[in-house]
């Protein structure tokens, strides 16, 4: 973690399983892990698991592995790698040495499911993805056993070597666990290891035309990596037997535990990879940071800060409970921060020309103004100031209400860190659109400050000098 990331702190089911771990000395330190899937970009709901696993780490004085589970190499691609490298990054964590990705291990794993099939516990399935689904029961139903299910090891062995060695194409055959097919748990009826893959790997390149699915790569890769908490969102909590009966039937040199958060939801967001992908290469939106996307690359082009992301996650929590977060909460997160942060400027959105009559022609006088009203750390900047000037047009009224406060005619306000001003008569054109207004100002006002006499006024108004004002694009 970076010295930019304060730890996260705060409590939660999953920071008191891990405190009650280390009271009792089954862990010396929590060792987490964020294992994102290299074919798409991150997006807010990643946030949450990045948050959560690093902060973690930091909390208790352990690590947090980043690692690719690169098992699927139809759709992964360096970009993807190089963009969630620097989305984690950006939000202020670091995995130091700590870079993994699953196809590091694609040797060993292969070994282990040799020993599972020596073992009997895994088989050489010939059924096509049709007859697979066909006999695998339903929730009130059991499957059906493969008829290949009672194949010898001795020829469940020849098969997955052959398969390893690209004699067979793609979805001619799988190697299953062999658990049970009347299992009330679907993913423990005969779950598929391996399928045949024959394509470019990113990082293996044509090695290998097999891979193993998520479920098989997933624990033995955190056992690997010494992997304390393996926490993962709620719709994994189904996998955790699978999870386990591998951990349980090979010789992993370490027993990670396997923990169910709920993932995040937020109103109004679409937050599914394969929606955000369509709409990507469908050209619906300009790539994966278009500022409308709820990806991490287009919140930062938005100018979200990254610490505002991190507060967010911690003032949601973390719970066992799927629920929708308000979109609110994010945009509160979001301007507390800058509130916090961010220089003050000024601008004009809809200029209204305002002249300054009694204020000399061709002087320029420069104004100090704070660059952040409750940060003087952050220093003071001069404004240019002179008779010319431009206002938000919705900031005066010709025919105004009795609690209108800002400027109309004959009324007095404060332009911002500069000098009292009241509105004597209002131009219009032929169309009858007020196009300036005529004012003076009182000289006893610099600075925005009360006059001798102490009179008050009820407005502050922020202003542009019409000869220094520089036009600029404004995203709303």
């Amino acid at each position: 973690m970076t010295a930019a990331a304060a730890p996260e702190g705060g409590r939660d089911f999953i920071r008191d399983t891990v405190r009650a771990d280390l009271d009792a000395g089954r862990i010396r330190a929590p060792v987490t892990r964020f294992p994102p899937e290299p074919n798409g970009y991150l997006h807010i709901g990643h946030a949450k698991s990045i948050v959560l696993n690093f902060g973690i780490a930091e909390e208790f004085g352990g690590r947090c592995h980043l690692r690719f589970d690169d098992t699927n190499p139809t759709k992964e691609e360096q970009e993807y790698i190089d963009a969630i490298m620097r989305d984690v990054r950006w939000l202020g964590f670091d995995w130091g040495t700590h870079l993994y990705h699953a196809s590091d291990y694609f040797e060993q794993l292969y070994d282990w499911a040799v020993h599972l099939i020596r073992a009997g516990k895994a088989y050489v399935d010939d059924q096509s993805q049709e007859e697979m689904r066909a006999n695998r029961g339903t929730l009130t139903e059991p499957g059906r056993n493969s008829i290949y299910r009672a194949r010898s090891v001795a020829e469940n062995l020849a098969l997955f070597a052959r398969m390893r060695a690209g004699e067979f194409v793609n979805g001619a055959r799988v190697l299953r666990a062999k658990i049970d097919m009347a299992a009330g748990n679907i993913n423990l009826r005969d779950p598929v290891l391996y399928r045949i893959l024959h394509a470019h790997h990113p990082r293996t390149g044509a090695s290998w035309c097999i891979y193993p699915s998520y479920d098989y790569a997933h624990g033995q890769s955190d056992a690997l990596e010494g992997i304390t908490h393996s926490i993962c969102t709620l719709e994994f909590e189904d996998h955790r037997p699978l999870y386990d009966w591998l951990l349980d039937n090979l010789p992993v040199p370490s027993r990670p535990r396997q923990y169910e958060f709920a993932r995040l939801n937020l109103s109004f967001t679409l937050l599914s990879k394969r929606v955000l992908t369509e709409l990507v290469r469908g050209g619906h939106v300009t790539g994966w940071d278009d500022p409308r996307m709820p990806t991490l690359a287009a919140l930062r082009r938005r100018g979200v800060p990254p610490q505002a992301l991190r507060e967010f996650v911690k003032r949601i929590g973390v719970g066992k409970a799927n629920s929708v977060v308000d979109a609110a909460m994010l945009d509160f997160s979001v301007r507390e921060v800058l509130n916090r942060t961010a220089v003050r400027r000024m601008a004009v959105l809809r200029p209204l020309k305002l002249v300054i009559e009694n204020y000399p022609e061709g002087k320029v006088e420069e104004l100090p103004a704070p660059n952040h009203p409750d940060n003087p750390d952050l220093g003071v900047r001069n404004l240019r100031f002179g008779r010319e000037l431009y206002i938000e047009r919705d900031d005066f009224m010709e025919q105004a209400p009795k609690k209108f406060f800002r400027l109309s005619p004959g009324k007095e306000v404060r332009l911002r860190y500069a000098y009292f001003v009241t509105c004597r008569a209002a131009i219009k054109d032929a169309a009858g659109e007020v196009t300036e207004l005529r004012c003076s100002y009182d000289p006893l006002t610099r600075g925005g400050n009360s006059p001798p006499d102490g009179r008050k006024v009820q407005a502050t108004l922020h202003w542009v000098s019409a000869a220094d004002a520089l036009p600029a694009e404004v995203r709303l």
